[in-house]
């Protein structure tokens, strides 16, 4: 591997205590992500939404596409711990005012506030990342992932879950109260996260480290695979919340039976795909776990041209999360792969934001599509948009010297 791989600070910490503090920040990375791209969608449909208006929430999410352009402050100012901390109490703060103001009363307040909470998010990401990049070494990137992603998905689910749950049992006011408890709790536990090796880039040009990454072989395919890897999953899930209200869940059933089983899923999934990722190294796990992940939209094309059957519907779902927890473990350990220790923040963010560019236009357009074609057809679409991705392989392979890892 090329610079990425040169560790002379390689972290000398137990594993098991790095793992933890990795775990926490996850969760604290995926509560606000569950909370608009589960919770959100579920409440606008609730209360009448059309499929457009719901899509209208994957517009606002633009702050974690391009998060990358403030990413060099993240890694010149300040400490991991410092953003970390202060995003958290951001986040906090505006899940209070959510939880003191119906979101009917809002009106035009609710998109810069949405807006607002994703910048937060976004943010905190971009120290999260860094951190996780700087704790541990190229060979522990598998089991890290394994361990990131399932605190991640566990977080948005229980936010996703949890939330409508409650909301469901008692009101919504009460179910953001809760939230808002959640989030208080983790800036409070972020205070005590343990410094990590930080490299010497701060003095170079903001610019420097995205011209490391463009410098490097093949990196057109990189971007165009970061971009299409996820497309079908990015354009399926923002429909699977309206198409599970449709089909008669109520809020109770969404958020204990659907997340509950969502959430095992997610964790076996995600913890399947890092070992495999270890063990078969990424480039044979980016190819069977994103085919297996890319089954799921087939399933949902099922259960949608079906008579409405919730058992159906729930095993397609529970499919649909093992699924995306053994891709993104593939996915992830590539991303991380391709970038240098030493501009960990920015290039991580370079690429991850090209995901969620990806959520975000595929998740707009997905109301305007379902509304057009039906479920059925819309989530057979989908299937197609993940074909593409397989075609780069190839150049993946070379550009982040996969054959070693």
């Amino acid at each position: 591997m090329a610079s990425a791989d040169v560790e002379p600070g390689a972290p000398r910490s137990p594993l098991a205590a790095r793992l933890g503090w990795i775990g926490a920040l996850s969760f604290a990375s995926g509560f606000p992500f569950g909370l608009v791209n589960e919770t959100l969608p579920i409440y606008l449909r609730t209360h009448g939404a059309g499929l457009v208006d719901i899509s209208m929430v994957s517009a606002a999410t633009f702050p974690w596409a391009f998060k990358f352009l403030w990413s060099p402050l993240v890694d010149r100012l300040g400490t991991r711990r410092q953003w970390i901390a202060a995003c958290m109490a951001g986040l906090t703060a505006l899940m209070m005012v959510l939880a003191m103001v119906d979101l009917s009363h809002l009106a035009n307040w609710f998109w810069p506030l949405l807006i607002l909470m994703v910048a937060l998010s976004a943010t905190q990401d971009i120290a999260i990342d860094a951190y996780t990049i700087e704790v541990t070494t190229h060979r522990e990137l598998g089991v890290a992932n394994s361990v990131r992603n399932a605190a991640y998905r566990a977080a948005m689910f229980i936010a996703g879950g949890l939330l409508i749950w409650l909301a469901g049992r008692s009101d919504w006011p009460s179910a953001f109260q809760a939230g808002a408890v959640v989030l208080a709790a983790l800036t409070l536990a972020t205070l005590l996260l343990p410094t990590g090796e930080r490299s010497g880039a701060h003095h170079e040009s903001l610019w420097a480290p995205l011209k490391a990454l463009l410098a490097r072989r093949d990196i057109w395919a990189v971007i165009l695979f970061a971009l299409l890897f996820k497309l079908d999953i990015a354009a399926m899930e923002p429909m699977t919340r309206p198409f599970w209200v449709d089909r008669g869940f109520t809020l109770e059933e969404i958020g204990a039976v659907l997340t509950t089983g969502r959430i095992l899923a997610t964790v076996a999934g995600a913890v399947l795909g890092g070992i495999l990722t270890t063990r078969w190294g990424i480039f044979r796990a980016l190819w069977v776990l994103g085919a297996v992940q890319a089954l799921s939209s087939l399933g949902y094309a099922g259960a949608a041209a079906a008579a409405p059957s919730k058992p159906l519907i729930l095993t397609v779902a529970l499919f649909e999360n093992f699924a995306a927890g053994l891709g993104t473990a593939a996915f992830v350990a590539f991303l991380m792969s391709v970038c240098e220790r030493r501009y960990a923040a920015t290039q991580y963010a370079v690429l991850s934001a090209l995901l969620a560019l990806t959520r975000s236009v595929a998740g707009r357009a997905s109301g305007d599509l379902a509304e057009a074609f039906g479920y059925a057809h819309y989530f057979l679409l989908t299937f197609l948009m993940g074909l593409p991705a397989f075609g780069l392989l190839p150049w993946v392979r070379r550009a982040g010297d996969l054959s070693r890892s």
